[in-house]
């Protein structure tokens, strides 16, 4: 205000000398465009804030989707996160049990094996010495039968043989032992009767007798044996196959839990760089707001000192207008064309007192409506130096110009900056989303192929349930046809056991009767069988 005061006296005082248009004019002409120019520069200001508050309105809620976007990413992370370290850790738990499960079976296996090898050397002892037995009586059987003794020489030659033949000392053993029993249970005392009968036949009895019996046995460990040599076979392979499946599930949750960690360390990762990016937003954001803030309430303020100035430039055209004014100056002028210098000079000193006291009043008004410190001591110094005034209120004016010329650089500049790093942004949002999407279908194939590979495992699995079913039936069929041919065996043995005691007393009787026919016919020869 003080600047336009200042311009028009000194234009009314410049002037004065002009003929074709009088100062007057030219003050109303300069006040005038600057009317002009004020409005203009209202009207860019305007469009130049309703822009920016139009960006500042797109960006806001640009980044207001970003941060509900990311705001919802970072709920899905930790939402995935607190699932994958849940799963990570039932996995984990899971293997612990299948590994003490295998602990476990393997010690059962273990044990089996051990116990097992040492039935079956009980068992190659025993069938040793039950074979070795049979041996050795089968031999005592055959040198009893082929000479004649009385009892107590086989007794004595059954001792002999016991020092040399294997098996020879149990046979004596239980021999002695069924002698004893048969002795008690006689109970009469009497010594042994030496006939002419065959005088070792009881002792070929027992003997054979015995040799039924150890057959027996042996027969019974031997099927002892085989039935624990099955059985253990079955609990070996269903321990081993029990553990292989235990095994391989245990592989495959140690690669599904090592997946399902670093799946989690991803998304622990992604969760940090979101909440930083969303931190990031939240603060430009809250830039962006409060910088638009301090700008509106700065529009809003050179708003209503441009509506001020303008009008004070139209309050001043309108008192330099009014008719008074317009008068005075025109009778000064003329009086000045027409006296001589001095007059002239005096009647311009009065007019430009006048214009002085007429700008120094409408400043003070301003200055007391506006409560301006400036328009007021420009109202009390416009007296003293008028052009000194106005270069300076000109040089102001240009010195504000470029302020604001400075201040609308820098703010394209610091919208150029906003706008880049936004480009950035989307940029590398757009980067984030095709790797998301080539690992998306990566995740997808690999579904697929475990999904073909999980096929293929639950095909083969009962492949292999089939086989094994199908070898334990075979297994047991074969156990029944050894079973009945160990007892088909079995019943030969009694049978041959029970024809070798028939043939023995047939043979016996046929002897002694033959001894006796000796002894009273010589000449005739007994037949003795085929």
């Amino acid at each position: 205000m003080s600047s336009v005061v200042a311009a028009a006296a000194a234009l009314l005082a410049a002037s004065a000398s002009a003929a074709s248009i009088t100062p007057t004019q030219q003050v109303i002409n300069m006040l005038s465009e600057m009317h002009s120019k004020g409005e203009k520069m209202m009207e860019v200001e305007k469009k130049t804030f309703a822009a920016y508050a139009e960006w500042v309105d797109d960006r806001a809620k640009e980044i207001s989707f970003e941060i509900r976007d990311g705001a919802a990413q970072i709920e899905e992370l930790i939402s995935f996160v607190t699932k994958a370290d849940s799963d990570a850790a039932a996995l984990g738990r899971e293997i612990s049990s299948l590994d003490a499960e295998i602990n476990k079976l393997e010690g059962e296996k273990a044990t089996a094996t051990s116990n097992r090898k040492e039935e079956h050397e009980e068992y190659l002892k025993m069938s040793q010495d039950y074979a070795e037995s049979v041996d050795a009586l089968e031999r005592a059987i055959q040198v009893l039968g082929s000479q004649d003794f009385d009892r107590a020489q086989a007794e004595s030659m059954l001792q002999k043989m016991a020092s040399t033949v294997p098996g020879m000392p149990r046979v004596l053993a239980a021999f002695m032992q069924e002698k004893s029993r048969g002795s008690a249970l006689r109970g009469d005392g009497a010594p042994a009767v030496a006939a002419y009968e065959f005088q070792a036949g009881g002792i070929m009895e027992l003997l054979e007798s015995l040799l039924s019996k150890f057959k027996g046995e042996l027969s019974d460990v031997e099927e002892a044996e085989s039935n624990q040599a099955h059985e253990f076979a079955l609990v070996e392979l269903h321990l081993s196959d029990t553990v292989a499946k235990d095994t391989s599930d245990r592989d495959e949750k140690a690669v599904a839990r090592g997946k399902t960690q670093g799946a989690s360390a991803k998304a622990k990762g992604e969760l940090t760089e979101t909440q930083a990016e969303k931190a990031s937003d939240e603060s430009l954001k809250m830039e962006i707001e409060t910088t638009y803030r301090a700008k509106s309430a700065q529009f809003e303020e050179n708003q209503a000192v441009r509506v001020q100035e303008l009008e004070a430039i139209a309050k001043a055209v309108e008192i330099i207008s009014s008719p008074e004014v317009s008068s005075s100056y025109g009778k000064h002028v003329n009086l000045a064309q027409m006296k001589p210098t001095s007059l002239l000079q005096l009647s311009r000193s009065r007019h430009l007192a006048t214009a002085k006291q007429s700008a120094a009043s409408l400043l003070n008004k301003a200055a007391i409506a506006l409560n301006s410190k400036a328009l007021a001591d420009a109202a009390s110094h416009a007296l003293a130096d008028p052009f000194a005034k106005v270069i300076g209120m000109i040089e102001g004016l240009l010195d504000k110009l470029k302020e604001e010329a400075a201040a609308e650089a820098d703010h394209r500049s610091w919208c150029d900056e906003q706008l880049k790093h936004n480009k950035l942004k989307r940029n590398k949002k757009t980067a984030q989303v095709g790797q998301l999407s080539a690992t998306i279908d990566g995740q997808s194939a690999t579904v697929y192929e475990q999904g073909a590979t999980v096929t293929k495992l639950v095909a083969e699995q009962g492949d292999l349930t089939k086989a094994i079913q199908e070898a334990t039936a075979q297994r047991e069929a074969e156990k029944a046809e050894n079973t009945a041919t160990i007892a088909d065996a079995a019943s030969g043995i009694d049978a041959v056991s029970k024809a070798i005691v028939i043939l023995k007393e047939f043979y016996s009787s046929q002897e002694a009767s033959f001894l006796q026919q000796k002894k009273q016919v010589p000449e005739m020869a007994a037949y003795k069988g085929m």
